[in-house]
């Protein structure tokens, strides 16, 4: 029996088995995919983040660029190849959790490949789960592409004709962005277009040298302006918004309110020459696996700073985990340390 298996080898499961290893635990990190960093990997192939190299460290091992540099999808799963392997952990790929299960003093883990026993769990699956399109997306014609943004990698998969993206988050700009730049052909947007957008650098300094400095990243989900900043939409940051919506094969159509055949109903216009659909809609979280688990109206483990309200569960890459930095890659080691004093 271990003392814990860690769920999920990505940023969040990665900062605990630091821990973990440091303080000489008996441990097994358990991943569904193949490789490490696939969760990175299998998104589309520009990706980039917005966050530079100097925020985006994970404890005890230096993120390799130079300071102020974007690093791309690649480069992540890179570093967090060469994470595992400078500190050794004890992995086990192809592993999907299908069941948690509590018994008496310890927990059950039933898996692909066999069932685990452990004394405590620790799950770090982050909060995409099951990608989420509208219902009506289902009486679409079979003649129109539909792809979510989880499985988008770049416009080649497209039909030759009219694409719309819809979404109007980080994923779903930058997707806009990539599809019209890289096309003639016209590239509907539907989504709010009215949003506020942050650039990556304000007088010389990085975005989030500021959010650093002013504490943005650091205000509890509890405290007054934490639960102001968590309810309000949250701005694009580091995507020229305005300048790729006024590209003359650009054309914002407002909100996708209904579907039929090939007819696609906005709230501004009707549209019937759609070829291709990029849904940039989000995800549900999906935590029903774990037996007898308490959760939130939104889906989520209810929590204490990652600590469930199941003893020996523990939870961590939750979106506000604790606060806004708890989204990032290097902010996921505060989360982590604050764990980790907590149930060692």
């Amino acid at each position: 029996m271990k003392d814990f298996i860690i769920i999920g080898a990505a940023q969040a499961g990665l900062s605990m088995a630091y821990h973990l290893k440091k303080n000489q635990k008996d441990f097994l990190i358990i991943d569904k995919e193949d490789e490490i960093g696939a969760s990175w990997l299998n998104r589309w192939n520009s990706l980039k983040l917005f966050t530079p190299t100097e925020f985006n460290h994970l404890a005890g091992m230096p993120f390799p660029a130079p300071k102020g540099h974007y690093p791309d999808k690649y480069e992540v799963a890179d570093y967090f190849k060469a994470y595992v392997e400078k500190f050794d952990f004890p992995l086990q790929l192809n592993t999907l959790a299908e069941r948690i299960e509590k018994k008496d003093n310890h927990f059950s883990v039933k898996t692909n490949k066999g069932d685990l026993k452990c004394k405590e769990v620790i799950v770090a699956t982050g909060p995409f789960h099951i990608p989420y399109t509208p219902k009506f997306h289902n009486n679409l014609s079979e003649d129109i592409f539909q792809i979510h943004s989880n499985y988008y990698k770049n416009p080649e998969q497209l039909k030759d004709g009219a694409t719309m993206v819809v979404g109007g988050g980080d994923s779903g700009f930058q997707i806009l962005d990539e599809i019209s730049k890289q096309t003639n052909n016209k590239t509907y947007f539907s989504g709010n277009t009215d949003i506020k957008t942050l650039p990556q650098e304000i007088l010389g300094k990085t975005l989030w040298w500021w959010f650093t400095i002013t504490g943005f990243l650091s205000f509890s989900k509890d405290s007054w302006l934490g639960k102001k900043i968590s309810k309000s939409k949250q701005p694009i940051i580091g995507t020229d918004v305005k300048s790729i919506i006024k590209r003359d094969n650009v054309i914002p159509v407002g909100y996708t309110l209904d579907a039929e055949k090939n007819t696609i109903k906005t709230s501004k216009k009707t549209l019937n020459d759609v070829k291709n659909i990029v849904w940039a809609t989000g995800y549900k979280p999906n935590f029903n696996w774990i037996k007898n688990i308490e959760l939130t109206q939104n889906g989520y483990p209810k929590h204490h700073r990652g600590i469930s309200t199941t003893n020996g569960l523990y939870f961590i890459g939750l979106p506000w985990l604790h606060t806004r930095g708890s989204a990032t890659l290097g902010g996921i080691k505060k989360d982590a340390n604050y764990l980790a004093n907590n149930i060692l």
